[in-house]
Formats: structure tokens, C-alpha cells, sequence
């Protein structure tokens, strides 16, 4: 695989892609997917934005968006803050 593939289940991004963009290898990145230490996000564009899809990683207190087509090439990425919700406790 080369980067984003679009398959019957889904999106399948290569691990190096959301490595990169975390700062972490590409064999953790499975890991931390399984254990829900990286989370995800994926949305469908709608309107003027029908055909593409925004899939949004979330680790720690960062995130890594790809903008993708209907094609599954990559139209944009993005690396930014995104601080979790804490919860104080009652």
C-alpha cells in the first residue's frame, strides 16, 4: 500500500502516513490503534464538499487530518493541537 486505500470496510491508511505525523514508528502505530491510545475519526463531505472524506487521528493531545477523494488520493493534510477533555472528578 502505498498511502489510502477505500475498501468494502472502509479506509486503510499506510501506518507510516499517521507515524510520520505523530511522531511515532509505523509499528506502533497498529498497537496504539488496537489499544485505543490512537483513536480516529472519519467524515463524509456533503454539498460542495460531496466525494471527499476527512479522516482524523487523535493521539495524546495532537491529531493528523487527511482531506481524501472518492479516488483515495490525498487532497490535503493538517497536524494540529487538539487537547483532550479532562473530567474533574466529583
Amino acid at each position: 500500500m502505498t498511502s489510502v486505500e477505500i475498501g468494502d470496510d472502509g479506509f486503510v491508511v499506510d501506518a507510516e502516513i499517521i507515524a510520520q505525523a505523530l511522531g511515532i514508528s509505523a509499528a506502533q502505530v497498529q498497537i496504539l490503534m488496537q489499544s485505543k491510545v490512537i483513536t480516529s475519526l472519519c467524515e463524509k463531505g456533503v454539498d460542495a464538499d460531496e466525494g471527499r472524506w476527512r479522516l482524523t487521528f487523535y493521539y495524546n493531545d495532537r491529531a493528523f487530518r487527511l482531506t481524501v477523494d472518492d479516488k483515495s488520493q490525498i487532497l490535503g493534510r493538517a497536524r494540529f493541537d487538539a487537547p483532550r477533555k479532562r473530567t474533574e472528578p466529583k
